[in-house]
């Protein structure tokens, strides 16, 4: 199953620190994730000045219960980056 991820990173001052400060075990968790078959597309949701405010990532898991296992896992969670995060199950247009 596909799913899309939004995950807004919180506001306060240190907010885009925290970010910086894990974003490469992030990239690297996409890359295992994208090794495994999981991640399809992923990057940065930016506000309107170019500053990163949260990701979104296009994923595929087996199960609901896979992809939470994950998400307990990653290190914008566990880092304190993602604030609110929502996921959709996802079906590609077949165009």
């Amino acid at each position: 199953m596909r799913y899309v991820l939004h995950a807004y990173d919180y506001t306060d001052e240190q907010a885009l620190d925290r970010r910086l400060a894990v974003r490469p075990n992030h990239f690297d968790g996409a890359r295992q994730l994208k090794a495994a078959g999981h991640f399809i597309l992923g990057g940065a949701l930016l506000d309107p000045d170019g500053k990163m405010i949260g990701s979104m990532m296009l994923l595929d898991f087996d199960s609901e219960e896979q992809l939470n296992n994950w998400l307990q896992t990653e290190v914008y969670v566990t880092g304190k980056v993602w604030e609110r995060v929502d996921i959709k199950p996802f079906k590609q247009a077949d165009i």
